[in-house]
């Protein structure tokens, strides 16, 4: 290891956070680090949970103690001692947050410059009153939003279609379904009667004005009703309410789930008619900027967005005219802000997220399309003197698209900031200046740090598990096998949906294929949405062979869990098996525990101070509120009596603390329990703990886990298999494991489906679908399809110069 004694380092001593062995390090500031190893072996403990958060823990100790409070804040590291530390940015692989008014225009700010600019130099209609302010071009704000759907451009709204679903019944004979049943029902139609209405004629015989005011009035009028069901009953007063005002009170104010799900029947859920899905009021739909609402604006691909403003960053100062009520487009201020707007959204453009719109919400990004959107805002900050902690930025891009990644990359470190990423694309890790590889292997095995210095150097480190695959000469086996001939095919016509548009595409069953394109291509859409939905009723397509297709099983990255409750061992049943294996021991036996009782989620055997969750909040009056290991049962989740019950000298707190890998051989003798721990080291997974939070897996640990619950049952045959880069999180020497599964569960009769950019795989595949040629507006055409040597020849495919690499000079299997 290099032990430089210059000035310019980051130099770590004693880092033991997570499986990291007392960790000593130095890694050079200003420069572009690369932080290898397999997945598991302690690489983002070092990069992340160590040098950040060490470097966050400062900074807010420079902030007042009242305002700390109202910081989430992270954990204190393990570790002696950190010098040579600037400020840190951490910029990981997230999730957006699930709300609708998040986009990439509020993500990267874009949409501030864009309001500004419609505010101050847009063409306002002859008759308007004034100039809006930049929040009126908003939807999350008062005086933006529209009035009937507040700003999310979806409606509830209710029709006469829905209201009414038999028009030749009579409103005595129950026409209106909208309307409560019962005898609430029964007082609407009297209370129709009384106001003169014919509750006996056919509905559809009422006049259109009479039927108008009866479903969608806002008026309430009050009559004196006697009852018709009962001669003899005291006539009361009685209130009306339309079918709208009744469906749209019990949606806002019914605390009943069961008449809120029952008046959900009686809307229609679309675009609000209003506001045509923008969200605006129409004041602000009504200003233009070269010929686009901002509406429109926010609906163009970031490519044709940068295109539609560049026209006015050319205009001189000489060709500026004042501003005027009417238009400001060609004012100086109009010039400055598209200046900057075109200046941040080439940026973009430059990562390959060309294809996004400003109006796209961010629950719908990948993790990868969340990062590079972070970066490039990062690169306009202007920061000096920072590190950049970066998580996989390579992932979910395609081969073409890295390039320009490293650009920034570069562009970042130019600036005067070091920038440390934690990767496994060998491309980005050879353009780094300095390498930490970590390891050797995962979890108990890795922790340790092999190599710190310029990467040439780690081909001298024979313990490196990254060494093979960085300089090539990774061992593929020897055995070459053929692509195997389909069973069938699955054949989709005229496919519309997103980006696609009237594609067909032939996907072969009974093999391995991959969907291959730059992002944006479709290939997602294609898989995620389109080959998922083949066998639902009332497809919106046009296919055949969905009968040779017994089930689909999709395999996202969603989390498995949203709480820490939800883990690896409760997701994958193989908890059931263990708490069974307590309860069957003689201790249990004796004491009258049966298996709920080893259970952290129920009473009985948990702790009831922190009810299971193994640590409480601790508030603090001037400090932030944090969480602390619970005092009774020290973090364990259980009781002191159902500790004492042990299996081969472990109790069950200790047993989930245990690693897939530990566990393996610890319950060998618990077939039900083997069997899953064996599929979970078979996807790469034996470095994760059996108890380890769902709230702290990655999107690509998630979807190997639900791969792993999957490969354990029983192999039925004639599933198709969809999975959306699976390879994500994953170090080349894992992604042959996961490979391997792969093909045995086509070899067991299934087809499997895989969205990919990760070149070994796709050499590997028997068929190659390639989207594209571009992203967004660019792709949604399928450009080649066949086996991997045909897809590489192709002349026009964007991945073939790359597939051609992967199978040169011989086709090999990873």
């Amino acid at each position: 290891m290099t032990s430089p004694s210059q000035p310019g380092f980051v130099r770590v001593r004693g880092a033991r956070e997570n499986n990291l062995r007392d960790v000593d390090v130095d890694v050079p500031r200003d420069s572009i680090v690369a932080f290898t190893g397999v997945s598991g072996s302690g690489k983002s403990s070092l990069a992340f949970g160590t040098i950040f958060a060490e470097a966050q823990r400062r900074f807010f100790e420079s902030v007042a103690p009242y305002a700390r409070r109202l910081i989430a804040q992270g954990h204190t590291p393990h570790v002696d001692e950190i010098t040579g530390l600037p400020p840190a940015v951490a910029l990981q692989q997230r999730r957006g947050a699930p709300s609708s008014r998040s986009t990439v225009g509020t993500l990267t700010t874009l949409s501030n410059s864009t309001r500004m600019l419609y505010s101050r130099a847009g063409s306002y209609p002859a008759d308007a009153p004034k100039r809006l302010e930049s929040d009126s071009f908003s939807p999350n704000t008062a005086a933006g939003a529209c009035p009937r759907c507040h700003g999310l451009g979806v409606a509830h709204e209710v029709t006469e279609k829905s209201a009414v679903l038999d028009p030749s019944l009579s409103i005595r004979d129950g026409a209106i379904t909208a309307w409560p049943g019962a005898w609430q029902g029964k007082n609407l139609r009297d209370v129709v009667a009384g106001l003169g209405y014919d509750i006996d004629v056919p509905w559809r015989d009422l006049p259109r004005a009479d039927r108008d005011w009866i479903l969608f009035t806002d008026e309430q009028p009050v009559v004196e009703v006697t009852p018709q069901r009962d001669r003899v009953a005291k006539p009361y007063k009685g209130r009306f309410w339309s079918a709208t005002s009744y469906i749209m009170h019990t949606l806002a104010d019914s605390k009943s789930e069961p008449q809120r799900n029952r008046a959900l029947q009686f809307v229609e859920t679309g675009p609000c008619t209003l506001c045509g899905g923008s969200g605006l009021t129409r004041a602000a739909l009504a200003v233009t900027f070269a010929g686009h609402t901002i509406a429109d604006l926010n609906a163009l691909p970031l490519e044709a967005l940068a295109d539609a403003l560049r026209p006015t960053t050319r205009l001189t100062a000489a060709s500026a005219a004042v501003s005027s009520k009417a238009s400001g487009e060609t004012t100086e201020v109009a010039v400055t802000i598209t200046t900057d707007l075109v200046a941040r959204i080439d940026v973009l453009v430059g990562l390959g997220l060309g294809y996004l719109s400003l109006g796209r919400a961010t629950p719908t990004l990948s993790p990868g399309e969340m990062q590079r959107l972070r970066i490039a805002t990062q690169l306009r900050s202007g920061l000096f003197g920072v590190i950049y902690v970066l998580d996989e930025p390579s992932a979910g891009l395609h081969p073409a698209d890295a390039e320009p990644l490293i650009e920034v990359l570069q562009q970042l470190k130019a600036a005067g900031n070091s920038v440390f990423v934690v990767e496994h694309n060998m491309d980005v890790v050879r353009r780094a200046d300095w390498i930490v590889d970590v390891g050797p292997g995962a979890g108990s095995g890795g922790g340790s740090v092999l190599y710190s210095g310029p990467v040439d150097g780690l081909e001298g480190v024979d313990a490196s598990v990254t060494r093979p695959f960085l300089f090539g000469d990774a061992d593929a086996p020897a055995v070459e096998r053929p692509p195997r001939q389909a069973g069938g095919w699955l054949k989709l016509r005229d496919i519309t949906k997103h980006n696609l548009r009237g594609v067909d595409v032939d996907v072969p069953l009974g093999v391995l294929t991959a969907v291959t394109g730059v992002s944006g291509s479709g290939k997602s859409t294609l898989v995620g949405h389109v080959l998922a939905g083949i066998k639902d009723d009332g497809a919106e397509r046009d296919s055949t062979g969905s009968d040779q297709v017994d089930r689909i099983v999709q395999v996202d990255q969603k989390a498995i869990g949203r709480t820490p409750r939800s883990n690896l061992a409760t997701y994958t049943g193989l908890f059931d098996a263990v708490r069974s294996t307590f309860a069957a021991t003689a201790e249990a036996r004796r004491r009258g525990f049966d298996a709920g009782r080893f259970s952290f989620n129920v009473a009985g055997g948990r702790c009831e101070t922190c009810l299971g969750e193994g640590f409480v909040s601790v508030e603090l009056l001037f400090l932030p509120g944090s969480y602390a290991p619970c005092p009774t049962c020290d973090g364990s989740r259980y009781n002191a009596e159902t500790l004492e019950v042990t299996h081969n000298g472990k109790n069950i707190a200790e047993v989930l603390r245990l690693t897939v890998d530990a566990a393996a051989e610890f319950l060998a003798d618990v077939p039900a329990a083997a069997r899953s721990l064996e599929t979970l080291r078979q996807v790469g997974l034996g470095y994760l703990r059996l108890g380890q939070p769902a709230t702290e897996l990655s999107g690509g640990e998630a979807q190997r886990i639900k791969l792993a619950t999957e490969l354990q049952r029983a192999r039925r045959g004639h599933t198709l298999y969809l999975l959306d880069e699976p390879t994500t999180g994953l170090h080349p020497a894992d992604i042959r494991l996961l490979v391997e599964q792969l093909n045995g569960l086509v070899d067991a009769g299934n087809t499997v489906v895989v969205v990919e950019h990760e070149m070994d795989v796709v050499a590997s595949a028997d068929w190659v679908i390639d989207m594209g040629p571009g992203g967004g507006d660019s792709g949604g055409t399928l450009v080649v399809a066949g086996e991997p040597r045909v897809v590489a020849d192709h002349d026009t495919s964007r991945t073939a110069p790359y597939l051609a690499v992967a199978i040169a000079p011989d086709r090999r299997v990873v």
